[in-house]
């Protein structure tokens, strides 16, 4: 039997989990299973490579996207120029390769809606995700800048220093951000949204709830509105791909 499984923490609510299962039955794949490895510290991830029996590749997830990188044999070129890894490909020698599929599931769930003037992103945090989502956006030709708490080296704005004219120079806007994740779905980040206009798009990289209140706000002002669910099932495709056990 090969094993699959995702590598988080806090991870019961777990798209990936519902997703393989729901695969595997629909193309009547009898051989894999797929399993959360919820773990509170990343020095656990060791003993799971070990003690668990033909397990042949995992995602990961926040937060340990940059953490597990330490831990890997080899680490495919683009998740090292990305700096984060969201699937783990155990080899037939046991050795643990990383890749980024973020990057190919955001990618491809936002170019249909691109138009000529979308030159400009703003990507609101600055974790593990933020880097495939600029990764991302420099292969299309799109510039980008960091909006964070704190301005630092690659922060150019802070949530308080943001203006209605930033946002206007900015016609894409991504939200990397927890905020507005199932519970919390009253918070979202603090930007002008009075801004904001039929030619933005507003992409959220949260998928529960389907709506957040970012893409709300963008959706009232006329704006295009992206959730992050197909972009996760794009990844994940993309992840059974890189673990081709057939």
């Amino acid at each position: 039997m090969n094993k699959l499984g995702l590598l988080g923490k806090n991870i019961s609510y777990s798209f990936s989990r519902t997703y393989f299962k729901k695969k595997f039955n629909n193309e009547n794949i009898m051989d894999t299973t797929y399993e959360n490895f919820d773990i509170d510290n990343i020095d656990l991830f060791t003993s799971i490579v070990k003690n668990t029996k033909d397990l042949k590749g995992l995602n990961v997830t926040i937060p340990y996207k940059e953490a597990v990188m330490p831990f890997l044999d080899k680490i495919n070129k683009k998740a090292k120029e990305i700096g984060a890894v969201n699937t783990i490909k155990i080899t037939k020698k046991g050795n643990l390769v990383g890749y980024n599929t973020d990057c190919y599931g955001f990618k491809k769930s936002l170019k249909p809606f691109l138009k000529p003037h979308h030159k400009k992103a703003l990507i609101l945090g600055t974790g593990g995700a933020s880097k495939a989502i600029a990764y991302s956006l420099k292969e299309l030709g799109i510039s980008y800048h960091y909006v964070s708490r704190k301005l630092s080296n690659n922060v150019t704005f802070s949530y308080d220093t943001l203006t209605e004219n930033d946002i206007n120079n900015h016609q894409i806007i991504i939200n990397c951000t927890p905020l507005g994740t199932f519970p919390n779905v009253n918070d979202s980040p603090n930007i002008p949204y009075e801004a904001i206009n039929e030619n933005h798009i507003l992409f959220d990289l949260i998928y529960n709830p389907d709506e957040t209140l970012f893409l709300k706000q963008g959706k009232k002002n006329k704006a295009i509105t992206i959730n992050g669910l197909n972009m996760l099932k794009f990844q994940a495709e993309k992840a059974w791909s890189i673990w081709n056990l057939h």
